[in-house]
């Protein structure tokens, strides 16, 4: 089988999961991720051949393209990801975005940045290869997911991986937290979609990717907000930031509750489709 056919017949094994622009986009990505596939047409190996069925089955069964990889792309970066960590978003980068405007406002010759939560290390290891004055610092409770920040730390950022600080911790037991410094920046994407959100959650998102990243209980949506904000009045320096990617839905109250704690210049900060996504604050005093 030639390049081109595989390209259409994966991508037949897909439409009727996908609809035909996404199938024809996840065929692509993966032939060239896969086999560094340039466009050009040649006979595939009987081992490439072997790898396109085996892969194609688990695509058409659902499975995130990014885990059937074990990479995903991220702030032009490409991050090793499996089913243990969640998949890095396109609205994740607008965060770390907003987070090196913010830090290049004024050059500081150490920036010390907590990443709560860190997950595949996408957020703090992104920021830590732009600037290299951060001195990062990540928790997650999942020693499953340290393990894949510090091995994306090691892969993207080098010798400066030594300047990268993770450990076992859940932010919910401060019992839990080893002892750190103070902060400059600390953010989080947290657990943030209600249990009764979901049903809108798609399919294969729901099979494969963390509960334990995604999911709050209904009672209190705002559980990780409330336990990460009073830390951080604890550990944020005198004009400090705070960063959070937030639930459309509760972006607001979270907003309000900073300001109830006595964080200033609360701002909410929208997505490409307009939705309140991105929160920050900052620590006066």
């Amino acid at each position: 089988m030639q390049f081109t056919a595989a390209e259409i017949y994966l991508k037949d094994k897909l439409v009727s999961r996908y609809g035909l622009g996404e199938a024809a986009s996840i065929s692509r990505i993966f032939l060239e991720d896969r086999f560094h596939w340039k466009r050009g047409d040649r006979e595939m190996t009987p081992t490439e051949l072997e790898i396109l069925e085996n892969d194609s089955t688990r695509l058409e069964a659902g499975v995130p393209i990014q885990y059937v990889l074990g990479q995903a792309d991220f702030f032009g970066l490409k991050f090793k990801v499996d089913e243990k960590v969640l998949i890095p978003r396109q609205e994740t980068e607008l965060l770390v975005a907003e987070i090196m405007k913010h830090v290049g406002k004024g050059k500081q010759p150490q920036i010390n940045l907590l990443d709560i939560g860190v997950g595949s290390g996408c957020i703090g290891i992104s920021l830590k290869k732009k600037i290299r004055e951060i001195r990062l610092y990540g928790i997650d409770k999942s020693r499953d997911a340290l393990s894949m920040a510090e091995e994306n730390a090691r892969s993207l950022l080098g010798i400066e991986a030594e300047d990268c600080h993770f450990a076992e911790a859940d932010i919910l037991n401060l019992a839990t937290l080893p002892e750190l410094p103070q902060f400059d920046v600390i953010v989080s994407n947290p657990p943030y979609i209600p249990e009764a959100e979901k049903h809108l959650m798609p399919e294969h998102v729901l099979a494969h990717e963390p509960w334990l990243a995604l999911f709050v209980q209904d009672e209190d949506p705002l559980i990780f907000y409330k336990a990460i904000a009073d830390f951080a009045m604890l550990k944020l320096r005198a004009k400090g930031a705070l960063f959070f990617e937030c639930n459309e839905f509760n972006a607001s109250l979270a907003a309000e509750m900073l300001r109830g704690k006595g964080f200033t210049e609360v701002e909410l900060i929208q997505d490409l489709a307009g939705a309140d996504r991105i929160l920050k604050a900052r620590k006066n005093s």
